[in-house]
Order: structure tokens, then C-alpha cells, then sequence
């Protein structure tokens, strides 16, 4: 799975996912410049950690990741989110239409 969006500078990311890594990926002008780690088990896909360059990290990339990414989830399983990486928990809670994902399943 690729996704390409937009940036606010114009410049394209393209997000993907990695299961054999558990990650989704964050590429941007062929650089890989971020990562979403995540651990699968029973109904519970736990993000765990984001990271994100530095030099990149103004320009809104990560919150494209964790969006592609829960859209992801979202479309391609059932799986509840639980939000253990404090970047993913405070994204969620600014954006109400993903909170369902925590609970989803439960």
C-alpha cells in the first residue's frame, strides 16, 4: 500500500505500509523521512512509536503519517488502535472522526 499526498510545501509524501517491519513508512523525494512502528496482537494493533526527522517535522509530515496510516487501519482490518506512542494519543484526541478506532471491536 502507497499513499501520496500533499504537502503544505508542494512537495509529494507518500506513505507505506510495511507489515513485515510492523511500520508504516513516510517517504518523501525517494528519503525516508519518517516512521509509525506498530505491535499486532489478538484484536489490538498498538502504535508504539513515531518518529519523524527533524529538519522535516515543521512541515506537518507527521501528522500525514498517523492519518494514512489510521486510514489504513481503518479500511484494511477491524483492529481496535490502542494509542501507546504519545504523538499518535494526542493526534487522536485532536481529531474526533478517528477516536472510534480506539474502541472499535471491544
Amino acid at each position: 500500500m502507497t499513499i501520496d499526498k500533499l504537502t503544505r510545501e508542494d512537495a509529494i509524501a507518500e506513505v507505506r505500509h510495511e507489515p513485515d517491519l510492523s511500520r508504516y513508512s513516510l517517504w518523501q523525494d525517494g528519503e525516508l523521512v519518517g516512521l509509525a512502528d506498530y505491535r499486532q496482537g489478538g484484536q489490538d494493533l498498538t502504535f508504539i512509536h513515531t518518529e519523524v526527522d527533524p529538519a522535516k517535522r515543521t512541515n506537518g509530515l507527521a501528522s500525514i503519517l498517523i492519518e494514512e496510516a489510521l486510514d489504513d487501519v481503518r479500511t484494511r482490518t477491524d483492529l481496535t488502535v490502542v494509542a501507546a506512542c504519545p504523538f499518535v494519543a494526542d493526534w487522536v484526541d485532536q481529531h474526533a472522526e478517528y477516536q472510534d478506532l480506539l474502541s472499535r471491536g471491544r
